[in-house]
């Protein structure tokens, strides 16, 4: 018997043990966070997230296996360039695969010597808050245009800036004044 999942609330540990598959697409509006970062606002709630969850059940020679949790998510957003100050369009994207451990404690264990993302087993996962997560960690530091639609005055100096050296007194000068002589005494 095949068991239908939600993406809501996924039984990852189920899901994987079927190798399961969920696809889908939802608004850029039901991740708030995510919308946060669009220039467009509310204008870009409407802009499609397609997302990918394959589950894998990896058998260990000693134990009962790990579930694997591959994911891939894509969408569009409008980001500030950081050169020019106009709006870019930036395609984020993330596809990564997750290990689950039973408890906080294993992970940390074992995450020094592992290469994958290693998460806790929960009962139930809302792997709409990974895809999420997944895809703010995607967005760019610095978001910029290939080639600037405008052109950029990349100086940073003003015409009445006046640089000629400024004569700078010694801030120990006001000390020297306060000493003692021991020899006028």
């Amino acid at each position: 018997m095949t068991k239908e999942f939600s993406v809501n609330r996924l039984d990852i540990k189920a899901f994987a043990q079927q190798e399961a598959a969920l696809e889908g697409e939802l608004p850029l509006g039901q991740l708030p966070r995510l919308l946060a970062d669009d220039l467009r606002g509310e204008a870009a709630a409407a802009e499609p997230v397609r997302w990918v969850l394959d589950g894998e059940w990896v058998g260990s020679s000693g134990g009962a296996g790990q579930a694997w949790l591959h994911l891939h998510a894509e969408t569009q957003m409008q980001m500030q360039c950081q050169r020019c100050m106009r709006p870019v369009d930036v395609a984020v994207e993330s596809s990564r695969s997750f290990r689950f451990v039973k408890d906080e404690a294993t992970a940390a264990a074992m995450d020094d010597e592992s290469d994958e993302d290693l998460l806790v087993l929960e009962p139930l996962t809302d792997a709409l808050e990974l895809i999420e997560d997944e895809l703010l960690m995607a967005l760019p530091m610095v978001p910029m245009h290939e080639v600037c639609p405008v052109d950029v005055k990349l100086e940073s100096a003003t015409q009445d800036f006046d640089d000629s050296p400024v004569e700078k007194t010694n801030p120990f000068a006001a000390l020297a004044s306060l000493r003692i002589d021991k020899n006028q005494s």
